[in-house]
């Protein structure tokens, strides 16, 4: 089929080679980060569960990515999960799966620019520079960074992707060369055997699993890059497929090295908001913290504009569709971004952190609480995209039996993570799991309003990028050539 113009014209189509697409994906699971913050988070929960409750998480992951992978090749969606949603299960499906995607997105980019806020207060206290109040540095951090971040996505995806990219790769190599350091320096002699020994608590284990799952949300956000990405029949999916695959594996040598240094460390820094900084700056050397926080920071920084970058994109499609404000479907003529999405949540993205700092939460209490809420927002798109994937073959007469058992096992995987996440929300008194499910509800009442008074819109909902008479007669359409 082709188009006289694509659905999604204005942005830079087929422009990004397959390394920023990739670095997209990486830095919104922001694995530097998450491995220095999440471990330590699933420690506290879990004993000496952290190394499998890391490894079963991938495993859920990986089924996930499985049900992803085969619509990818497929189309070339600009928002993602909420694209395949509609072409599996209908708008209305589509609607639910985008406003969980987008409060995904919106929730994790929060908790990583409160991140980057308390890491970055965290420097100049061990910096010995701090002056002033706390409260301020921290704010101040997170309106430059929220600032920064806004005017990479709003120049151009190659320059914030590199940016991602570049300080994402940093933040991982200190890490490594950090926990290396670590082991040669203070802890010469390792009793690898410590890390598979405990009880047989299974709450705990599947407590851990649910906090683990956390770590890799955000892998599949290369999907909102199908109409700028270069081959994006090919480059999607390998991006899908690897991201878990090499976060995985990144996370597992991590948190068997901070199960290990955290298993005895004093109370005081297993319960602090940044442990191995304040390991590193007990045992080893302040200035070895000061880098950590860094790396740290920086990873999270990358985290916001990747996370940023997919939530923009999704809007930008439900802009076009006419299921939001049609002001927020508009592309930069110059720098051919969603520019007007990108300016709309940034100030949303950084003043929720700001309030909740300036109200007094805690930075441990104010990261817990957002990642918890943004993981609810990954874990329910999953679900309805993955099961679409039957759905979603079955339209285009592609159906197999395999793909309805892929799709039926992992539904049931990650129902099962968000079945434990809620019994423990509800038993630790928490408002998470009530605060999404009032989400959906409402996400559910607006589609069956659109359904009822403006159906012309619901049979919008699902565009992508199509061929066009350009790409065709005019210019090479060096996208869809193998």
């Amino acid at each position: 089929m082709v188009s006289s113009r694509s659905p999604v014209a204005g942005l830079s189509r087929r422009n990004l080679p397959f390394i920023p697409v990739f670095a997209q994906a990486v830095a919104a699971v922001a694995p530097a980060g998450a491995m220095s913050v999440i471990p330590a988070l699933v420690f506290g929960a879990t004993g000496s569960y952290l190394v499998l409750s890391f490894l079963l998480a991938m495993v859920v992951i990986l089924l996930v990515s499985s049900c992803l992978r085969p619509m990818a090749q497929r189309m070339a969606a600009v928002s993602g999960l909420y694209s395949y949603t509609a072409k599996g299960l209908g708008p209305v499906a589509a609607i639910t799966a985008g406003w969980s995607a987008i409060f995904g997105y919106g929730l994790v980019a929060m908790a990583s620019l409160l991140a980057v806020g308390t890491y970055g207060a965290n420097i100049l206290e061990n910096l010995g520079a701090s002056a002033g109040s706390g409260t301020l540095v921290v704010c101040s951090t997170i309106l430059a960074a929220g600032a920064l971040a806004g005017f990479f996505m709003v120049r151009g995806i190659r320059i914030s992707a590199k940016v991602t990219l570049v300080v994402e790769c940093v933040s991982i190599l200190l890490l490594a060369a950090l926990l290396t350091a670590y082991f040669v320096l203070a802890r010469p002699r390792v009793d690898f055997a410590s890390v598979f020994s405990g009880s047989d608590d299974f709450h705990s284990l599947s407590l851990g699993v649910v906090v683990a799952v956390s770590a890799f949300v955000g892998f599949e956000s290369s999907t909102t890059l199908g109409g700028e990405a270069q081959r994006p029949l090919i480059n999607i999916p390998r991006t899908i497929r690897w991201t878990p695959v090499v976060t995985g594996a990144l996370y597992l040598l991590a948190v068997t090295g901070q199960d290990i240094a955290l298993r005895d460390a004093p109370a005081s820094i297993a319960a602090s908001t940044t442990p191995l900084s304040d390991m590193f700056h007990l045992k080893i050397a302040p200035f070895m913290a000061v880098m950590l926080d860094a790396g740290i920071a920086g990873s999270f920084f990358a985290c916001t504009v990747a996370s940023v970058n997919a939530l923009a994109r999704t809007l930008f499609c439900m802009g076009r569709e006419g299921v939001a404000p049609k002001v927020i479907g508009r592309a930069h003529p110059a720098f051919k971004t969603p520019w007007t999405a990108i300016v709309t949540a940034i100030p949303v993205v950084a003043g929720v952190p700001i309030v909740m700092v300036l109200s007094g939460v805690s930075p441990e209490k104010g990261l817990i609480d957002l990642f918890t809420l943004g993981a609810y927002g990954y874990l329910g798109t999953y679900v309805l995209a993955s099961a679409s994937l039957p759905f979603f073959l079955r339209r285009i007469g592609e159906s197999t039996w395999l793909s309805w058992g892929m799709g039926g096992l992992t539904v049931g995987a990650v129902v099962f993570v968000v079945w434990n996440a809620v019994a423990v929300s509800v038993q630790e008194g928490n408002f998470q799991a009530v605060i999404y499910g009032a989400l959906i509800t409402l996400s559910v009442l607006y589609a069956q309003f659109l359904l009822r008074h403006s159906p012309s819109r619901m049979d919008a909902v699902g565009i992508y990028d199509q061929t066009s008479d350009s790409d065709v007669h005019g210019s090479s359409p060096a996208g869809w050539i193998k």
